[in-house]
């Protein structure tokens, strides 16, 4: 089950690294290449760059990062007040705003690709210029994201739950230090 956990991490990082920096990239060069043909050439370069910032490329960076900034613990959380009680306590509150977290989520999840298969039946697209670009695909994305943080919640909650079996205090989060509470 580790090395599942562990594959998923590789998956999560290559979306996060890769995938939402080359959109950082992209939004980077459209963004270039808009200003200097209005300004320089008087030219409008890439037609509906705007739209594929907005519509597509920044949304896509947004989600790939998520499950990445989830699963490291960058991702805002309220285990802090767990962190402040004693171990049993706090483990047992970490698991609830786990629970809760979870069940949030789920809820996104389910109409996010509820959404999803709406723009793929429909074939949603956008206009770019004098064209149509299909759009469905990047809305897609959006569960996958959820999809993924809603996996690394389930394993979260396991990982309490076997530290409030032994008796132990909240597992620690890859980037999170030690806050003596252990």
């Amino acid at each position: 089950m580790k090395k599942l956990h562990d594959r998923l991490g590789q998956f999560e990082w290559g979306l996060a690294s890769v995938g939402a920096g080359l959109c950082l990239f992209t939004i980077m060069i459209i963004t270039v290449l808009s200003v200097f043909g209005r300004y320089v050439l008087l030219v409008d370069l890439i037609p509906g760059g705007y739209n594929i910032i907005e519509r597509m490329l920044f949304p896509l960076m947004v989600f790939w990062a998520l499950p990445l900034a989830h699963r490291d613990g960058i991702f805002p959380r309220l285990e802090l007040v767990s962190a402040l009680l004693s171990r049993r306590l706090g483990t047992m509150i970490a698991i609830l705003m786990l629970l809760v977290e979870l069940a949030v989520f789920l809820f996104i999840l389910w109409y996010v690709t509820q959404y999803a298969l709406a723009g793929w039946r429909s074939d949603r697209a956008m206009q770019l210029g004098s064209g149509f670009f299909p759009v469905w695909p990047f809305i897609a994305m959006v569960p996958v994201a959820f999809g993924l943080m809603a996996i690394e919640m389930i394993w979260q909650i396991g990982r309490h739950i076997h530290h409030f079996a032994a008796g132990r205090a909240v597992p620690q989060v890859h980037g999170e230090t030690a806050t003596g509470a252990d």
